[in-house]
């Protein structure tokens, strides 16, 4: 592809290294942003670099966060009790879109994968065995929300592992109205809220 500009192949170069981005939809998006005003393409560059050094991530759940402890965990009027464990922000944002959980969450930050080299080490495992078994523990019930595929199966069953001999502390898991093989992102809103309250409680 040639471009009448090298500040604009850079631009593009930039833009579709961006998942789901190829370069055709790049310069169409370069092209937009030139012709846009330049307070609309200076807010976006600006947003842009404050969400990449600003952020950071709760010291609680390690979800995103502005400040030391996210908005979930700060507030006061969700259900302490109750954790649900994701694999990603992006399960928290799907599960929230859902208005059916009023728990907080622990974000583990990937999956069990030993092809690509991740092990329990690599996750934020012990912090949630340490949350869960530390004196002043509010928590009662612990829910694995992760995607069902292999890996995710297999990080359910360690943490299963890992958790079940917490006194008074519950583990259940989503209902299977996910696919297998599925990703919690993708699922409908009504298909994962129903797995949210619908939960399987293990024995």
């Amino acid at each position: 592809m040639e471009f009448p500009s090298k500040l604009i192949e850079n631009a593009v170069g930039e833009l579709s290294r961006l998942p789901g981005i190829g370069r055709k939809t790049a310069l169409r998006l370069a092209l937009h942003l030139l012709k846009a005003e330049m307070d609309t393409t200076a807010s976006l560059a600006e947003a842009l670099a404050k969400m990449r050094f600003e952020i950071t991530y709760c010291k609680t759940c390690h979800s995103i966060s502005d400040a030391e402890e996210c908005g979930i965990c700060a507030n006061k009027l969700r259900d302490h009790s109750l954790v649900c464990v994701v694999s990603d922000v992006r399960d928290v944002i799907a599960i929230e879109n859902t208005g059916q959980y009023k728990g907080v969450y622990h974000v583990l930050g990937g999956v069990i994968s030993p092809i690509e080299g991740v092990g329990p080490s690599d996750l934020h495992i012990d912090s949630l065995v340490a949350r869960a078994s530390a004196e002043d523990s509010e928590l009662r019930e612990v829910i694995l929300a992760i995607s069902p595929t292999m890996e995710g199966d297999t990080t359910a069953f360690y943490l299963s592992r890992r958790l079940r001999d917490l006194p008074n502390v519950h583990i259940s898991t989503i209902a299977r109205g996910i696919p297998m093989g599925g990703e919690l992102e993708y699922a409908d809103e009504i298909t994962l809220g129903r797995s949210i309250v619908d939960r399987l409680r293990q024995a």
